[in-house]
């Protein structure tokens, strides 16, 4: 609960500080990391340089296995938003796209034992594949329990899912993607936060409080394990904003927040410790810029998003 409320601080920080929408460099770096970190801890040997090359669509040389991996993932983290983390129907969509020209039926569940291994012990044995159907759905139903906290479900969903272990392969991958989708619901802002990044970063622990979890019979700590990757990169996005927002950054914000029609109140609104000589600065250089269009004159001054 220490950690629930930590987290819930950090949150209401980003919110005031006008980050939870970085800037457009900012989430594509974050993306590649998030692809880079979440396929690395299944072996993927592409850097985040080669990863880039590939969102650019841009030729890579690398094993073609690795190379269509990424492509899958970039594919799946392009259309987030298009999944609905509520539904199987959505879930095995997901995987379907992830594992798509990787294993032999992407999107359907196993339909034969599994068990992992660490050397030559039997680390985990995973449930009977007959079961497997009614385990989804039941942790399913759970995700839609309105007493449960986000923070929690999104972190029960992903150890249960890991012991499950529902797929052939790509169990791991959609753990944390699926995580991610649950916690964007609540929490917009973890579109742009590179949880994997840490969960890489602290791999051996992953895996080793999976395992704990496993002997207890209960997922408390792997959920203390998530609770503290997720502290830990809200922090990372604190530390990073020192800087001021400037001219474009409150521009970028503020149409990617707003709707049209708005007036200069409206976006001293939003940013409550600039002036209005400054608000109109910024106006005007988001009208030059052809970012928004401006209506009217003095008092009857509106403007339009683009977009609208």
């Amino acid at each position: 609960m220490e950690l629930v409320a930590t987290i819930s601080q950090k949150i209401g920080q980003i919110n005031a500080s006008f980050l939870d929408k970085p800037s457009p460099q900012l989430r594509k770096k974050n993306k590649v990391k998030t692809i880079h970190h979440s396929l690395k801890i299944e072996g993927n040997t592409l850097t985040e340089d080669q990863i880039t090359a590939l969102i650019e669509n841009k030729k890579v040389l690398g094993p073609s296995k690795d190379i269509n991996e990424v492509i899958n993932a970039i594919g799946v983290y392009d259309s987030l938003k298009e999944f609905d983390f509520h539904t199987e129907k959505s879930f095995l969509e997901a995987h379907t796209l992830l594992m798509k020209g990787l294993i032999a039926e992407p999107g359907s569940y196993r339909k034969q034992p599994v068990g992992i291994a660490k050397g030559t012990n039997l680390e985990h044995m995973a449930p009977p594949h007959e079961n497997v159907p009614f385990l989804m759905k039941d942790l399913f139903n759970y995700l839609k329990d309105p007493k449960e906290l986000t923070l929690i479900k999104s972190c029960v969903f992903h150890y249960e899912l890991e012991f499950i272990h529902p797929f052939i392969d790509g169990n791991g991958r959609m753990g944390r993607l699926w995580q991610t989708l649950i916690l964007m619901d609540e929490f917009p802002l973890f579109e742009f936060i590179p949880l994997e990044t840490l969960i890489s970063q602290n791999q051996e622990e992953y895996y080793r409080r999976l395992g704990q979890s496993d002997k207890m019979g209960e997922s408390t700590p792997f959920l203390e394990f998530m609770l503290n990757i997720i502290d830990l990169s809200l922090t990372d996005l604190l530390g990073h904003s020192e800087k001021t927002m400037n001219q474009r950054d409150r521009l970028e914000y503020f149409i990617s927040k707003s709707k049209s029609p708005f007036t200069r109140k409206d976006y001293l609104l939003t940013f409550k410790n600039i002036s209005s000589a400054t608000a109109s600065r910024d106006l005007a250089k988001g009208a030059e810029l052809k970012l928004i269009k401006k209506h009217g004159t003095k008092n009857k001054t509106y403007y339009t998003i683009d977009k609208y």
